[in-house]
């Protein structure tokens, strides 16, 4: 697969992917490589990934985090700060990022903080994060139950996407990186979206250029906004109100916290219903979402009482401006648009319809 190159960076696949490695550590010379895991990928990637690092006489020291979203903390950062200190890391350090979102982010985060700014590349191994979280240079952290309130954009120097590493991966953190590609083909090219929601006529072969294609479009988008003015927001489709589904979810002891993944998948199918009354969505496309979403994900109860916590929780919706929140909806599959408003009653009816 041809190398994609990003604003500041270049994404390799597959079969380049350790050749570019071993050729940017022999030219770039780190004075140290660090690499960050977690408790998952320190057992089932670190030992695939270390076999074909070619480091030579360069010390290589591995952090681990814990795994899960509960841990894209400011602590977190702080344990992955005083260990690159205590190991001498200076700016000339090199940081890999072996992991899924949580991990890339948080590293990501690290690395552009420590010592004003070090080097470093991502490494996804979950879905998600092959076609979302390691590319774009968004990084950072939780504020609490609140999702990527800390954090800064800044790209890394390469992201190396190795398929085989979804071989470790669970069934439902593949499925939730699904809803990400789902929502590039709804928000940017509905000939993707139809060939997603019709993978029973797909082999598992092609995935990696599903894959390739995901990243394509995200990069064009990150490309031409890299610091979300206008268009990068398009992106967001989906996030309003999955990321407060998410965040009411993970913070609310009595609900079973749901993948990234899961929680944008009802995020979209809400704000699909919000597209029809609101942007002019034809009803025949959104039953057609409809039907692509729940061929996949299942929907979750969400009382009435949530309905009022989760839409308080969209107050604090980083696309937000002068006390408004701002959604990105559909005018078709494809046509985005962004900046819409809509009032409390409509969500409730989206709300409503999605229980239906």
């Amino acid at each position: 697969m041809t190398s994609i190159t990003t604003k500041n960076a270049v994404v390799h696949f597959n079969e380049q992917v350790y050749e570019e490695l071993n050729a940017y550590i022999k030219s770039s010379s780190p004075s140290k490589i660090f690499i960050l895991v977690d408790t998952n990928t320190h057992e089932y990637c670190l030992p695939q990934f270390l076999a074909k690092l070619e480091n030579g006489d360069i010390v290589v020291e591995v952090m681990e985090m814990p795994e899960g979203e509960d841990h894209k903390t400011i602590d977190i950062c702080t344990g992955v700060w005083e260990a690159l200190s205590e190991y001498h890391a200076d700016r000339k350090s090199l940081l890999i990022n072996l992991g899924g979102g949580v991990v890339t982010d948080l590293g990501g985060f690290v690395a552009s903080t420590y010592m004003r700014g070090i080097d470093y590349i991502n490494v996804p191994t979950s879905l998600l994060a092959m076609v979302d979280a390691s590319v774009g240079g968004k990084t950072g952290v939780d504020l609490g139950a609140l999702k990527n309130q800390i954090g800064v954009i800044s790209e890394g120097s390469m992201v190396l996407v190795d398929t085989s590493y979804l071989e470790t991966l669970p069934q439902n953190h593949m499925v939730s990186g699904y809803a990400e590609m789902l929502k590039h083909g709804l928000i940017a090219d509905k000939a993707y979206w139809e060939r997603l929601v019709n993978l029973q006529d797909l082999d598992i072969s092609d995935l990696d250029k599903l894959i390739y294609d995901s990243v394509v479009i995200k990069n064009k988008v990150v490309t031409e906004d890299p610091t979300e003015q206008g268009l990068r927001k398009i992106l967001n489709f989906g996030h309003t109100l999955g990321h407060a589904i998410e965040s009411y979810f993970l913070g609310n002891a009595d609900k079973t916290p749901l993948l990234h993944g899961e929680a944008i998948a009802l995020g979209m199918l809400l704000e699909a219903y919000l597209s029809v009354k609101s942007t002019g969505l034809s009803t025949s496309e959104y039953e057609e979402i409809k039907t692509g979403i729940l061929n996949t994900f299942s929907k979750v109860e969400i009382t009435e009482a949530d309905q009022k916590i989760i839409i308080n929780l969209l107050m604090h919706d980083k696309k937000n401006s002068h006390g408004k929140v701002k959604f990105v909806l559909l005018e078709a599959i494809g046509q985005p648009k962004i900046n819409c408003e809509v009032s409390n009653d409509l969500i409730l009816e989206a709300f409503a319809d999605f229980n239906s």
